[in-house]
């Protein structure tokens, strides 16, 4: 099985600046493009920022400037840097990663638990 496992949610006052972190471990031959969302409660998930095997990222644009993706292949993690951080970034934030776990099966899409970050003075 895979698990994906986030970190470094918490509470930044406006201004302030947060590293999340997502491991993916368990039966993985390939991990493919990696991601963040949010989801505001009573909201739709919505995309942050993702990240290809070759470091092309795509960001939303609210989050351009401010957030950087990052990932490293050999340890299966993806981080994301957040700057300059505003109220309206207060969200939960999940970690997504599309997964190859066997070579007869085509990769399936894979999510963290969530870590919740809060953006208030």
């Amino acid at each position: 099985q895979v698990q994906l496992v986030e970190s470094g949610g918490g509470l930044v006052q406006p201004g302030g600046s947060l590293n999340l972190s997502c491991v993916a471990s368990g039966s993985i031959r390939v991990v493919h493009i990696m991601g963040w969302y949010r989801q505001v409660p009573g909201e739709q998930r919505e995309l942050v920022a993702t990240i290809t095997r070759t470091n092309i990222r795509n960001y939303e644009e609210a989050v351009k400037g401010r957030f950087t993706i990052s990932r490293d292949n050999v340890k299966n993690t993806v981080a994301l840097q957040m700057d300059s951080l505003k109220p309206e970034d207060t969200a939960i934030y999940y970690c997504k990663a599309t997964i190859d776990t066997n070579p007869f099966v085509r990769p399936k899409d894979y999510w963290g638990q969530g870590t919740q970050v809060t953006v208030s003075s």
